[in-house]
């Protein structure tokens, strides 16, 4: 994602952060992480409230370690989301938003099959731009979406949308905590990005 691709993600996650903080029931549930992978993979920004969230200074280049970043992902909700425990109620089911231009450069299948197994969190895989295939990704998450438009704009409405759906699932899961454990329900994406049937 270099580029005006990569520019327009850091802004979006400064917008994305921005307009959580707007939220009572967000800034009471929310809370973000954010892991990139390249031709490796690391956590650059553990999992935050958003009082104290800072937007990372993200930089692009590289292969497509997704196996590495699904590995990654895994040790980072085990060690990071509560379970419950005699003393205290878990978290709620997390949202993962995974972003990819490229298919994957290293070994990913072992990695996604042990997620998709143990199924800790909503995964929404969104493959961006014309060289990603979709099918890869929908080995990994039932929720699959494809923007094939890369502009600001396009990135600017999908980090919108992607607030949308945060709000829309605090909202939820505050209302009613059962609802956490029964997954998620998004509101239509933009135009711009396609769900993948």
């Amino acid at each position: 994602m270099a580029g005006d691709p990569i520019e327009s993600v850091k802004e979006g996650i400064r917008t994305l952060h921005n307009a959580l903080q707007g939220d009572p029931q967000a800034v009471e549930s929310a809370f973000l992480s954010v892991i990139t992978f390249d031709s490796s993979a690391r956590q650059v920004v553990p999992l935050t409230d958003l009082a104290t969230f800072v937007p990372p200074n993200l930089t692009a280049g590289g292969t497509t370690a997704l196996g590495e970043a699904l590995t990654v992902l895994g040790s980072c909700i085990d060690r990071e989301v509560q379970k419950t425990t005699g003393d205290q109620k878990a978290d709620w089911k997390p949202l993962i938003f995974l972003l990819t231009d490229g298919n994957p450069t290293d070994s990913w299948q072992a990695p996604a099959d042990e997620l998709k197994a143990r199924n800790p969190a909503n995964i929404i895989a969104i493959a961006v731009g014309e060289a990603v295939d979709p099918s890869v990704l929908q080995q990994l998450s039932k929720t699959v979406l494809h923007m094939k438009d890369t502009s600001p704009s396009a990135f600017s409405a999908f980090f919108e949308w992607v607030s949308k759906s945060i709000k829309q699932t605090s909202a939820k899961c505050g209302a009613d905590p059962a609802a956490a454990a029964s997954g998620v329900s998004l509101p239509p994406p933009p135009p711009q990005i396609v769900i993948v049937p």
